[in-house]
């Protein structure tokens, strides 16, 4: 099967960007979703894989050759060895295997937790690559289960039940270590994939500037930033979730690492709301940790996105002792690193504060990015002192 493309989109093919959003497929072209497709542009030929309802018609694989089972197992393999770092920490047992794009196979995630490995696909299509994915993870590692999530497009939720492609049933009182803590994971029902892989690195950094402090974590979920913190020796740890869930597995979490729950505080609350009573009680926070969802699933919802982002930004830096340390984090990808930093400005004149930037950070290495896919580097965290205006 072969499909023509306009040739001014030959330059990002040959740089290696894996995507063709529909409007520049020919009209008349249809296959079924999974079916394998020789794409040219000019000169350039590639393979990619056709998908009937996503936005993005075509997804590349590969400028050199078809795809088939060997060629995804050395995708595999590749993975495996750049989080060799990871694997050799003894005291980290869940990572992001596969990242999509970054690692040459867009459309799907893997992360492994502990002896489990949990696929993602976002995208019909990409279930075409499941049989051939098992044989290969299974090859590189031993495993104990292969689960599958099929997972929004656009905003990664959860579509549908979780699904067993290999071994047996993970227990739903799953542990993992993450720098020596203890974490339960929820790998049926739990968010992405059941913990927020991608804010490790920056939940560690953070711990040690909390010591001796009370820290406010705004949409908790779990608690992981409040655990380090509480490790690393926060005077009092704040966690506020919507989801009564979510309070419920931090306090599991604080109990895990022997950590006195009732010590601490967990809040199940709107994040507005709560922000709002905060304010009229003038009560404040030497470390404040805002980490909300995706606010724009689209590029139309960008402007509406950034406002409500400024916003929410500007009273949670009210809610900052002066001079304090606010945490700011977001994972629209529409949303670029600089103006995420733009907007931080803005929340800040508008709070009366000024943001001094002392830490800019992304993803770990688990999360690699391609240079010629930015699409690929959607978390922002950065973190900066909040002195008054003078």
């Amino acid at each position: 099967m072969h499909i023509t493309l306009p040739h001014f989109l030959k330059p990002a093919l040959a740089n290696g960007h894996p995507w063709v959003y529909r409007d520049h497929v020919p009209r008349h072209f249809s296959a079924p979703s999974g079916a394998w497709v020789e794409v040219q542009a000019g000169n350039w030929r590639g393979y990619a894989l056709w998908d009937e309802r996503s936005p993005i018609a075509l997804r590349v694989y590969s400028q050199r050759r078809a795809p088939d089972a060997a060629w995804l197992a050395q995708r595999v393999a590749a993975a495996w060895a750049v989080r060799q770092p990871l694997r050799q920490r003894g005291d980290n047992t869940a990572f992001r295997w596969l990242f999509g794009e970054g690692d040459g196979l867009p459309g799907l995630t893997v992360d492994l937790y502990n002896d489990v490995a949990v696929v993602a696909t976002y995208a019909d299509s990409v279930e075409t690559l499941l049989p051939w994915l098992c044989e290969a993870l299974r090859q590189t590692t031993p495993l104990r289960s292969i689960l599958h999530r099929t997972n929004d497009e656009e905003s990664g939720a959860l579509r549908g039940k979780v699904a067993l492609l290999w071994g047996d049933w993970p227990s739903r009182e799953f542990i993992v270590q993450e720098y020596g803590l203890r974490m339960r994971v929820d790998l049926y029902e739990g968010q992405k994939t059941g913990l927020f892989l991608d804010q490790r690195e920056n939940r560690h950094w953070l711990a040690p500037h909390t010591a001796g402090k009370r820290l406010l974590n705004l949409f908790a979920y779990s608690g992981g930033f409040s655990l380090h913190a509480a490790r690393a020796g926060a005077a009092q740890t704040t966690s506020v979730d919507i989801a009564p869930a979510a309070a419920e597995d931090a306090q599991r979490n604080f109990a895990l690492n022997g950590l006195d729950p009732a010590a601490h505080r967990f809040v199940v609350a709107d994040v507005w709301d709560f922000l709002d009573e905060a304010q009229r009680h003038r009560e404040r926070w030497e470390v404040v940790v805002c980490d909300p969802p995706s606010f724009a699933r689209n590029k139309g919802q960008l402007k509406q996105a950034i406002r409500a982002y400024t916003k929410l930004n500007a009273q949670a830096m009210r809610a900052t002792a002066p001079g304090g340390l606010y945490v700011a984090s977001s994972c629209t990808s529409y949303v670029s690193p600089d103006a995420f930093r733009a907007l931080l400005a803005d929340a800040a004149r508008q709070a009366g504060r000024r943001f001094q930037l002392i830490h800019d950070a992304g993803h770990a290495l688990d999360h690699p990015v391609m240079a010629h896919h930015p699409e690929g580097r959607y978390l922002k965290f950065m973190v900066g002192h909040v002195p008054a205006m003078v």
